[in-house]
């Protein structure tokens, strides 16, 4: 198997099913080979961050326990996590949360948007990026992607 063709180990921090399940159709759409690990709620997500490091993590901001915001937070206090990627998955994108997500170290902001054609291009997007040779932390004009 070749690195491009490679499962990736993707960590999802979202509690509602039928986002998840969206979530899941998306990235099988879009052909992305992976193995998808679920955390229902913040305090979940920690757990399961140390038991086995996920090569993304895409993390809601509405969670149960702790928030997207504050998990982001704690995620980044740590420095065996400086160079996991982390993408914002929320149905919303008021200003503030975006730029505290941004100023917290989230390295997108991804919409989840009403049109699953939306999702899979994003989802197409965030995995053409490398992210095994470099952190990428684009300006905040290029942060979001819209659903």
């Amino acid at each position: 198997m070749t690195k491009e063709t490679e499962a990736k180990d993707i960590l999802l921090a979202e509690d509602d099913a039928e986002d998840v399940e969206i979530f899941k159709w998306a990235l099988d759409e879009a052909k992305i080979p992976h193995t998808l690990r679920q955390a229902s709620d913040g305090d979940m997500l920690f757990v399961m961050l140390k038991d086995k490091r996920p090569y993304i993590l895409f993390l809601d901001l509405n969670l149960p326990c702790k928030n997207g915001l504050t998990c982001i937070q704690e995620i980044r206090q740590h420095p065996e996590y400086d160079d996991l990627p982390v993408v914002i998955y929320s149905g919303t994108s008021h200003d503030k949360q975006v730029e505290e997500a941004y100023r917290n170290g989230a390295n997108i902001f991804m919409m989840k948007g009403m049109n699953i054609h939306n999702i899979i291009t994003n989802l197409k997007r965030v995995f053409e990026i490398d992210w095994s040779s470099r952190a990428y932390y684009p300006s905040i004009a290029q942060f979001v992607l819209h659903g």
